[in-house]
């Protein structure tokens, strides 16, 4: 059921709840040249910025993956394949705290919000992977510090891997560090048996540790492979202005406020003292989901086992009626969990890959976010000159209508960095100059969201003259004699093209 409930959850509203983050059409697009050429590009193909921006495509292995998924399959495909990548990590998150025959009920009740929480972050894009790789790495060192399996050989190749599909292979050399850190106390601080335990399990990590690092740089960047994440960290401007980096809004809809409550809460009442490991875990990843809603994902996974773990301790030591009837009703439902196999699992996914390969089950970009029809517009109607476009709209032109068209602007904000996006913030809240940076660009169009206060504005600016508009999207050219015959092709007297779309 935790399987089928996630991978039903991403196809909601035809794919668009996975497809809600137009980055997806770029890493597409950047994963068939990379096929194409053989090649992990160096510099940006995709924005008319002169000279060519550097850019590290750290995240190349999975535009591969996403591109050659996607000349196959489509969109369907790369949807199906992302809503198996999730549903698949959330699996195995579930059946590990499972693992150790705790109270079926309370873990429910902790999948529910974890499950909330994370899904905010739930897109066709490469952190997809490292959500499923935090849970095994994750996994592999609490069974380790238990003694209940040493999987550590399996570490390093898994880094070699994470390092070329995601920037989030750091986090698992924060965990590694954290779980060194609580041996090396533990050894401090114990007498007896359990320090000469410690010392060991610390040395064969810091082994597989260095042996990580190795395989980690081992991509098309080395060891600067490592200096992006802090990189990206220590650009202020765009940390405090890009939306995914902001902290989280606890005002809205905000499951993660209540898994938080729920851990203090739960940490609170349970008389078991938590260890080192774990506190050093949960300080680390809340820090980082309250500096950044883009972490909650990962802060999720971390509280878990730890909440299934002392929310079962909360229960045993608990006597009364209702903890007996939790207890009582908690066999029943382990007895049904032990019954099932899975074996409705594959069965399902085959059938419902069928229904999507034969096209029963559409998948599409959400409508208001993707201006399909002035895409269509500009693929019919070709306009030359630069074009300043929304990021997001910048997103969907590279997957859609790139190489005929170049963006100013898309999802990769950090690889434009600091300037170009005080640039294009200048435009877009109208600031003093904005109108320099449209000419500083040699700006011919302007492509933006109907909706917006740029389009306003231009719609009532003389300088330029709206050719395209609808409920999403709307197309502005310069008002200049050069363009004269195309304005008056496309407006026909009040009657043309921008009317008729």
């Amino acid at each position: 059921m935790v399987f089928l409930i996630v991978f039903i959850a991403c196809f909601t509203g035809s794919g668009g709840f996975l497809l809600g983050d137009g980055d997806t059409g770029y890493h597409i697009r950047a994963g068939e040249i990379i096929l194409r050429d053989l090649a992990v590009p160096r510099h940006d193909p995709f924005s008319f910025i002169t000279p060519p921006l550097p850019w590290t495509a750290h995240e190349w292995l999975s535009e591969v993956v996403m591109a050659i998924v996607h000349n196959a399959l489509g969109l369907p495909g790369l949807v199906f394949l992302f809503a198996l990548l999730l549903s698949t990590t959330y699996w195995l998150l579930f059946r590990w705290i499972r693992s150790n025959g705790r109270n079926i009920l309370m873990d429910l009740m902790i999948l529910v919000p974890v499950l909330l929480s994370s899904s905010i972050h739930w897109h066709v894009r490469p952190h997809a992977f490292s959500l499923l790789l935090i849970v095994l790495l994750y996994q592999i060192l609490v069974l380790h510090k238990e003694d209940r399996g040493n999987y550590l050989y399996v570490i390093p190749p898994m880094m070699l891997l994470w390092v070329n599909l995601h920037g989030g292979f750091i986090v698992g050399f924060l965990f590694m560090g954290i779980f060194l850190s609580g041996y090396l106390l533990g050894f401090l601080a114990s007498n007896g048996e359990e320090r000469p335990v410690s010392a060991n399990k610390g040395k064969q990590l810091s082994l597989v540790c260095g042996a990580s690092v190795l395989a980690a740089c081992v991509n098309p960047y080395g060891i600067h492979a490592f200096l992006f994440p802090f990189r990206l960290l220590s650009e202020t401007y765009l940390m405090d202005h890009v939306q995914e980096f902001l902290s989280p809004n606890f005002h809205g809809f905000a499951p993660y406020r209540y898994l938080l409550l729920f851990l203090i809460g739960i940490l609170g009442l349970s008389k078991a003292r938590i260890t080192a490991t774990e506190l050093m875990l949960i300080l680390s990843l809340t820090s980082m989901s309250l500096y950044s809603a883009r972490y909650i994902p990962l802060c999720a996974i971390v509280y878990s086992p730890i909440l299934s773990k002392y929310g079962d301790i909360l229960i045993q030591q608990y006597k009364g009626r209702g903890s007996g009837l939790l207890r009582q009703r908690s066999r029943a439902y382990e007895e049904i969990d032990a019954s099932a196999k899975g074996y409705a699992i594959p069965l399902f996914v085959l059938v419902f890959f069928a229904a999507l390969a034969a096209g029963k089950i559409p998948v599409h970009f959400p409508e208001k976010m993707a201006p399909e029809s002035a895409i269509h517009f500009l693929r019919a109607n070709p306009i030359r000159g630069n074009m300043f476009n929304d990021d997001t709209i910048g997103d969907h032109v590279i997957y859609n209508l790139y190489p005929q068209y170049k963006v100013f602007m898309d999802g990769r904000l950090d690889m434009y960095g600091t300037r170009i996006v005080k640039e294009y913030e200048k435009v877009i809240s109208l600031q003093p100059g904005w109108r320099d940076v449209l000419v500083k660009y040699d700006i011919n169009f302007v492509f933006f969201y109907t909706d917006s206060l740029l389009s306003r504005t231009l719609a009532s600016d003389e300088s330029w003259k709206q050719i395209y508009t609808d409920n999403v999207a709307t197309i502005f050219l310069r008002n200049t004699p050069e363009n004269a015959n195309v304005i008056a092709r496309y407006l026909d007297g009040g009657r043309g093209l921008a009317q008729e779309h």
